[in-house]
């Protein structure tokens, strides 16, 4: 089997960099959904710590956000890796076609997290 690849090394190296900015922000986004998910529980320990009464909004969506967050971030890595693979395989048959429903996908996710989140806020002042 011939393991030489078609197309341009600086295509393929980019492909590899894109992959890799993408596995970036996947892990910016679960990180995200952690940090999400844990906050309410640090604002209590800080309040104990401080020795004021701080309370957190009665409902838990905090934790329901945050775990989408982290299954977005899950859902993104994904993505990628068939992204890139999808991009190789185009670019080794010099047919390469630029593509937009991963980060049509990412952006729509994202500015509905932030819509959730910024009414989630609100609530809470």
């Amino acid at each position: 089997m011939d393991n030489k690849q078609k197309g341009k090394p600086n295509d393929h190296l980019a492909n590899e960099r894109t992959f890799l900015a993408w596995i970036r922000t996947s892990i910016g986004i679960m990180g995200f959904g952690f940090i999400v998910v844990k906050f309410s529980m640090f604002i209590r320990q800080v309040s104990q710590i401080v020795g004021k009464q701080v309370t957190a909004p009665p409902t838990g969506y905090s934790g329901i956000i945050g775990v989408i967050l982290v299954a977005i971030g899950a859902l993104t890595a994904v993505m990628a890796y068939f992204n890139y693979k999808k991009i190789e395989k185009q670019l080794e048959s010099d047919n390469y076609s630029s593509s937009s429903p991963f980060i049509t996908y990412l952006t729509s996710s994202m500015v509905l997290i932030s819509i959730i989140l910024i009414w989630y806020l609100a609530r809470s002042i």
